[in-house]
């Protein structure tokens, strides 16, 4: 067979079309849509739109003078800098410690990937009966190590350091897989060299590891990024409604509560619009700081 087969492009389009027309009607058409709804007066889900505000940018003014919606952006970049350092960075260490384990690295991978597979809202409810006060998991272990007195996670200070901690540790594995994968392409001879040249471990992380791993590290920060400013499931099964006193908000589960507990459905579309601006700005200036590179 002639390898002119190849050369001729006209049938992709053909096979790209179905995906094209699945992403124009479920992902391109409703982000418009949604567009439009913030500008517009809509008091109840699947309801027809009653007008366009007064003034049209109504929305975006009450989101600037919301304090619950300071609190959600506060709350949402915080996230992302834990997302960063927690998720990426302790991914990162354990891919380095599981490349360099000769024995068992397959049940470490399996190990360290599992959070992904359990639904978030059954890991929700996990860590509810973890951080009860009363006879949750970390309250009777303080109380076997000698603890007088109880402490309540969910309390106002307590609060979103306790929702912190299960999210950050629910995607590690997913990054972990990335990382581990791309550590697999590094050969083993850069290594072998290096340690003939008397590289000690360390010096092989920081000179061979990091830097060939960099395009990896950088794709990882950018899903974490704008995986912060989606995240919702486990936060609000956790947290339902903002508890306690709304200190706990994110922008995705404060969007949430605007459609189907405010049923203010424009507000929560000018929401959604600007964690999708966020999420386009954040991508950007992380692709700056953490410019991918050619080797």
């Amino acid at each position: 067979m002639s390898s002119n087969i190849y050369k001729n492009k006209k049938p992709l389009f053909f096979f790209l079309i179905p995906a094209f027309l699945f992403m124009l009607i479920f992902l391109y058409y409703p982000f418009i849509q949604n567009i439009f709804n913030s500008f517009q007066e809509i008091r109840g889900l699947g309801t027809a739109p009653m007008g366009w505000k007064d003034p049209w940018y109504s929305n975006f003014k009450t989101m600037w003078e919301d304090e619950n919606m300071r609190i959600a952006l506060k709350n949402t970049l915080i996230m992302i800098l834990v997302t960063i350092v927690g998720q990426v960075g302790i991914a990162l260490f354990l891919a380095i410690l599981v490349d360099n384990v000769k024995h068992g690295s397959k049940f470490f991978r399996v190990v360290f990937f599992f959070p992904i597979v359990v639904s978030a809202t059954a890991l929700g409810l996990l860590f509810n009966l973890i951080f009860l006060y009363d006879k949750g998991m970390i309250n009777q272990l303080l109380e076997v190590l000698g603890s007088k007195s109880l402490t309540d996670w969910k309390d106002e200070t307590h609060a979103f350091m306790t929702m912190m901690i299960p999210v950050t540790w629910q995607y590690v594995g997913f990054y972990f897989i990335i990382l581990v994968t791309g550590l697999n392409n590094i050969s083993d001879e850069l290594y072998e060299a290096a340690a003939i040249d008397g590289a000690t471990t360390l010096q092989k992380v920081r000179f061979i590891t990091i830097p060939l791993v960099h395009n990896v590290i950088c794709t990882c920060v950018i899903l974490a990024v704008t995986g912060a400013l989606k995240v919702f499931d486990l936060p609000w099964v956790m947290f339902p409604k903002g508890m306690p006193f709304g200190q706990t908000w994110l922008t995705g589960t404060y969007m949430y509560y605007q459609v189907f507990n405010a049923t203010d459905v424009d507000y929560s579309s000018a929401i959604a619009v600007l964690i999708v601006v966020l999420g386009i700005v954040l991508s950007k200036v992380v692709n700056k700081i953490f410019k991918e590179k050619d080797y």
